[in-house]
């Protein structure tokens, strides 16, 4: 028993503060005479179920001392009914340090979430790693990014998808995540350790946002380099070298002189996010096993926040932006959702090839811009590809990309129209219906009147759409053994690209995963 309970289901009116949350853990406790001591939300959610009656629902964990012995704690009964149990360990669990020499420092290849909790793992245990990312640091990259938004010039290396971040850099900044992994927890404290708010820790559904997110990444590039780490900006992988199956080295070509560097490494980490569409067509030649993987395509759909906060919470005001997760099973079989739904937030341009449109949701820390959308999505199969070959699912996005730039003018302006319109197939909503297959529209048509039963509003005539989503997660799936290795000795595909993640903490706890694999079979380096 280490002394700290859990309590779950504390209920707080929506006016009521949290400062009045031990009265009601001690009302639930059936003792008042008792004092909580270390008091931690773990959850924090809202309850509109009533929307007469909507409240907040929190997980708390604490300790418990009696008036008259305040250092002394107490135990307390626990069980179903009062929802009291013991709470469980939360801090991270470090790897012991294995016994091999280790030749060279690790390379890791990408500073997305995956390689950059990779790389801060590596880091603070004394292994030194070597960070290559193609595109900019991130305030070189926003400067890109905004020109491109303004301006329509795209920087191939540098863009929504490319640079310091990964993608999850121009985003909601969403952590929630499916997946049950005891890192998360390390995850989330080091988002705040980094400048993220606290509240990320216990919020159902949190999220940093876009403007906090670019000085969180900062900071966390920074705490690797005091650790002994190195981050490369503007450095391509362009080939890996093996010798016996195993890594030996990788080629590197700096962006900026177009002159390349063979860096030898024992150890790399491959992170490079779902858009690396040239890495992948290398790697596939050079032979590294990776097989079709199923996605979705579809588009962004927007309506007024305040629209959807009605649908919540009735007429209930003071509450954070509402958000919604919706889904349908066609007809045919397919499956409709919404994803990386963004409360407050915009439809960006998120094109990282010329001559494509792609779109998604980004949203800041405030969640203020009156609108919401989301990504309205249909899954594509790997029967719809069309060929066998691993990454037939890669011609598939890029089909679909280039006919929205081309339906857009052949300038990136995504298209857009309104459901109305959509629904019935006039001449104003044809850009967007030629962006998608044919399954992706009839079901899309099929769907969203029926999800509008589920959220009133959302099959609004007004609500606008625009194309062309696909990007919602990678087309292949990379190889990997128990060990987590891929198809040479020492090579760790890794994360979202590699088919092992689909957000930013899943992303996260996978390199974390890789760093641990390498912390138990090295000792730190300590060479050049």
């Amino acid at each position: 028993m280490n002394g700290r309970y859990r309590i779950h289901q504390v209920r707080l009116g929506i006016d009521e503060p949290k400062s009045d949350l031990p009265k009601k853990i001690l009302k639930k406790i059936g003792n008042r005479n008792l004092i909580l001591s270390d008091m931690e939300i773990i959850r924090e959610s809202i309850d509109a179920r009533d929307k007469k009656d909507i409240h907040m629902v929190y997980t708390v964990d604490f300790q418990v001392v009696t008036r008259q012995r305040p250092k002394q704690y107490v135990r307390i009964p626990q069980g179903r009914k009062i929802g009291i149990e013991e709470a469980p360990d939360m801090r991270y669990a470090e790897v012991s340090s294995g016994g091999e020499d280790m030749r060279h420092r690790p390379v890791i290849v990408g500073f997305g979430p995956c390689g950059m909790f990779a790389g801060l793992i590596l880091a603070r245990r004394g292994y030194r790693p070597l960070i290559i990312e193609r595109g900019k640091t991130v305030e070189e990259r926003v400067k890109d990014v905004e020109r491109f938004w303004n301006e329509g010039v795209l920087n191939p290396e540098s863009n929504v998808q490319f640079g310091e971040g990964g993608a999850g850099t121009f985003s909601d900044g969403k952590l929630t995540t499916g997946i049950k992994d005891p890192r998360i927890r390390k995850v989330l404290e080091e988002f705040v350790r980094a400048g993220a708010d606290e509240d990320i820790l216990y919020r159902q559904r949190p999220h940093i946002g876009t403007d906090v997110l670019r000085t969180v990444v900062k900071n966390i590039r920074e705490e690797i380099i005091r650790c002994g780490g190195e981050v490369r900006f503007q450095s391509r992988f362009t080939e890996v070298k093996t010798k016996a199956k195993n890594v030996k080295a990788v080629v590197v070509e700096n962006g900026e002189t177009g002159q390349t560097e063979e860096i030898p490494a024992e150890n790399v980490i491959l992170s490079v996010g779902h858009s690396a569409r040239d890495t992948f067509r290398y790697l596939c030649e050079r032979g590294v096993k990776m097989q079709q993987k199923p996605f979705s395509i579809g588009v962004r759909i927007r309506h007024p926040q305040e629209m959807i906060d009605r649908a919540q919470y009735g007429e209930t005001k003071g509450l954070p932006p509402a958000d919604y997760k919706l889904s349908y099973h066609c007809s045919n079989g397919r499956g409709v959702y919404t994803f990386c739904m963004c409360p407050g937030g915009e439809v960006i341009l998120a094109s990282s090839e010329e001559g494509g449109i792609v779109v998604n949701g980004m949203s800041n820390r405030a969640r203020d811009s009156g609108f919401a959308n989301s990504g309205l999505l249909v899954d594509v199969r790997v029967e719809d590809f069309g060929s066998p070959h691993p990454l037939a699912g890669i011609e598939f996005q890029e089909k679909y990309e280039k006919l929205a730039f081309e339906n857009g003018g052949c300038v990136y302006s995504a298209p857009q129209t309104t459901w109305g319109q959509f629904r019935e197939r006039s001449e104003e909503a044809m850009p967007v219906i030629r962006s998608l297959p044919e399954f992706a529209v009839e079901s899309i048509c099929e769907a969203v009147p029926r999800l509008g039963e589920k959220l009133k509003g959302f099959d609004s005539d007004e609500a606008v759409m625009t194309a062309v989503e696909t990007r919602s997660s990678s087309p292949v799936r990379f190889a990997r053994n128990e060990n987590m290795e891929g198809t040479f000795g020492g090579f760790y595909p890794a994360g979202e690209g590699a088919g092992y993640a689909g957000g930013i903490m899943s992303a996260a706890c996978d390199g974390i995963k890789i760093a641990e694999k390498i912390i138990g079979r090295y000792r730190p380096f300590d060479g050049e």
